[in-house]
């Protein structure tokens, strides 16, 4: 196909991420994924968030949360909320290495990247495949978000508007929050030759990451702020924060997403397909 007649760039990034998105939610290994990933936040919705919010609904129980884990939003939003909040936050970063560690390594060992070159450019299978895979992780998070809706107006039908925004909230800060570990792993899977590879690589640069910032700001406690370098690195300070308020910690994210995917659009186009 002749260069004049490919879609404008806008069109290319559509068309390629909305055909991540299909391919996750029609074929085998895709449904497989997703089955896994249903049954275990029904496990977690069920025992962890369910469980504690239960507990937390006793005012002693409340007192013990806020005064010894220093839980003192626990009286702004539904117990449900408060405790999903606290269990989203680690877990879709950690769901997201493996989620997204596909997104060009199966394709560069087929070689079918060569046929995709020819009629779209680099740059719209770069930023398609992240915004395909951001579009998947927000289907997965909205489903998660809406199940613990469903929890808080079953428990009490009058709560529907708190938890309305209390879900919106949360479904935004932790979208954000999964960009940087989608770019991150979109370099890694151009680099890795399988997905496998591409998680333990990812496991082995946060871990190694994590201990040299540790290493280095205990050190020189002057240079501390390089610890805003690692994606993850506000995750601590957001726990203790509540609806819309965690959004003060969303530039990180977002500048960490913006300098990671320059970098991988770098790599990209100089990587042999």
């Amino acid at each position: 196909m002749d260069s004049s007649q490919r879609p404008s760039a806008i069109r290319q990034l559509w068309l390629i991420s909305a055909y991540e998105v299909s391919k996750r939610f029609t074929n085998t290994k895709g449904i497989a994924a997703l089955v896994a990933f249903s049954l275990v936040w029904a496990v977690i919705l069920l025992y962890p968030v369910h469980g504690a919010s239960t507990y937390l609904l006793e005012p002693a129980a409340k007192d013990f949360a806020q005064q010894v884990l220093g839980l003192t939003t626990l009286d702004q939003v539904e117990p449900e909320f408060a405790v999903f909040w606290g269990v989203a936050l680690y877990l879709f970063p950690f769901f997201c290495i493996f989620i997204t560690a596909d997104q060009f390594s199966s394709d560069k060992q087929r070689g079918s990247f060569r046929f995709l070159s020819l009629r779209v450019s680099r740059d719209s299978i770069f930023f398609g495949r992240f915004l395909g895979q951001m579009f998947i992780q927000a289907s997965l998070l909205l489903l998660t978000v809406l199940a613990t809706m469903l929890m808080v107006i079953t428990r009490d039908a009058s709560l529907f508007g708190e938890a309305l925004i209390s879900g919106i909230a949360i479904f935004i800060s932790i979208t954000i929050i999964l960009l940087p570990y989608t770019a991150v792993m979109a370099i890694l899977s151009l680099y890795a030759n399988s997905a496998r590879m591409a998680s333990i690589y990812a496991v082995i640069l946060w871990l190694l990451s994590g201990i040299a910032i540790a290493i280095i700001t205990t050190q020189l406690p002057s240079i501390s702020f390089i610890s805003w370098v690692l994606p993850g690195s506000q995750l601590s300070l957001m726990i203790d924060t509540q609806g819309f308020n965690s959004l003060v910690y969303a530039p990180i994210p977002i500048i960490q997403t913006l300098v990671i995917l320059f970098f991988g659009r770098m790599y990209m186009q100089r990587s042999a397909l």
